[in-house]
């Protein structure tokens, strides 16, 4: 008997969609994921403007400026100390040889006692660390001849001065220390300021380093035009007092019947000014040929300076001997005010006077700038004017 056939529809294949739903899913969460990741991420910081720039870099270059003055101050006492402290340390190496022939001195006596049959606590009297402290032992000073006491005596004294001459240099060492501690603060802050700078210029474009090129351009111009008005301003004003010289000087030989003797006066201010300026003709003398080489932080010639390194340098030419600090040239000699700035005279900027430069006259200087410049000639209205000194 045939097979009976199936009543059974057969399956309808449907095709599975539940991989298809997973990747659109996953692909709409990641879209989700990313718009809403961009919508909540911060905005990109925006570059600072080019004077911005200019104004960090230069607060960058005048904090390293008085970092390297706080470095240049701590290195001269580093020195100064080092000095004291060796001659603290041969000084007690002396007095400890003088105490150490005392010593002898008085173990010799010791010696000589004992051979003669002395009583035992006399050598003790004269060996002990403390031989001062027997002395209210009348007994054991009557045995002790004069010549003995004077070696006893002699032997405290030695011993005292070597103590307080260890105790100064125990101190002086100390004081090095400290002084050495800050010179290497200082260094780490000089080179930590430096490195910022550098870092924000050479982040800059090559459009933006041209910019910044045409500010500086701008800011030399303005400072030039500066240095010619207080030029004029004083030209104008030396042509006055030389024509009011003259008039007293006609007047004063009218009063004395064309006699010398009133002109005394004025001519022995000719000759102090005459003195100063022969001065300053070595001091900018030497400045000049110093010109084009580099500003180095901490230098003091010949090959290249720091700003207070080349003020120290020049006027030393002069036989002058200034600080080595802008903090302590600016207490050296005579204050005297921007309109009567004469040849030589060091200008001071910045409120920490932190850089300093020698005036040439006609509102120019002749200074070491920053790192990454030469020593030139520039406008005192470059920078901030704090004061002026006239050395000597």
């Amino acid at each position: 008997m045939p097979a009976l056939a199936s009543h059974r529809k057969p399956r309808t294949k449907v095709r599975s969609t539940t991989s298809a739903v997973g990747l659109t899913t996953v692909a709409l969460a990641s879209v989700t994921l990313l718009s809403t990741q961009s919508a909540t991420a911060a905005p990109a910081e925006p570059k600072p403007a080019i004077e911005e720039v200019r104004k960090k870099v230069d607060a960058l270059y005048r904090q390293a400026g008085a970092a390297t003055q706080e470095y240049n101050r701590a290195k001269a006492a580093s020195g100064t100390q080092r000095k004291k402290v060796d001659a603290l340390l041969s000084d007690v190496a002396e007095r400890t040889e003088r105490i150490n022939e005392a010593r002898r001195a008085l173990g010799s006596y010791a010696a000589a006692q004992y051979r003669s049959g002395g009583i035992a606590p006399t050598a003790t009297f004269f060996l002990a660390d403390d031989p001062q402290g027997y002395f209210d032992q009348s007994r054991l000073m009557a045995r002790a001849t004069e010549r003995q006491q004077k070696a006893v005596s002699e032997f405290r004294t030695q011993q005292a001065s070597a103590a307080k001459k260890r105790a100064e240099a125990v101190k002086s060492l100390e004081a090095l220390t400290e002084t050495q501690a800050t010179l290497a603060s200082s260094k780490k802050a000089v080179q930590s300021k430096l490195t910022e700078a550098r870092g924000l210029l050479s982040r800059l474009t090559a459009e933006e380093k041209a910019r910044l090129a045409e500010l500086e351009r701008r800011k030399e111009a303005e400072a030039r035009e500066k240095a010619a008005r207080l030029a004029a301003r004083q030209a104008a004003e030396a042509k006055e007092r030389a024509a009011a010289e003259e008039k007293a000087r006609e007047e004063a030989a009218k009063g004395s019947g064309g006699g010398s003797g009133g002109g005394t006066g004025t001519g022995s201010g000719s000759d102090a000014g005459s003195g100063y300026a022969a001065k300053a003709e070595k001091v900018l003398a030497f400045a000049r040929a110093q010109i084009g080489k580099p500003y180095v932080w901490g230098a003091t010639g010949p090959s290249s300076y720091d700003c207070s390194g080349l003020t120290q340098a020049a006027w030393r030419e002069a036989g002058v001997t200034l600080p080595r600090t802008t903090w302590d040239q600016v207490e050296f000699g005579t204050r005297v005010a921007t309109a009567d700035l004469r040849p030589g005279d060091l200008v001071f900027f910045y409120d920490d006077i932190s850089h300093v430069g020698i005036y040439k006259g006609e509102g120019m200087m002749i200074h070491a700038p920053k790192p990454g410049a030469n020593v030139r000639e520039e406008s005192i209205y470059s920078m901030p004017v704090y004061g002026s000194v006239r050395p000597a």
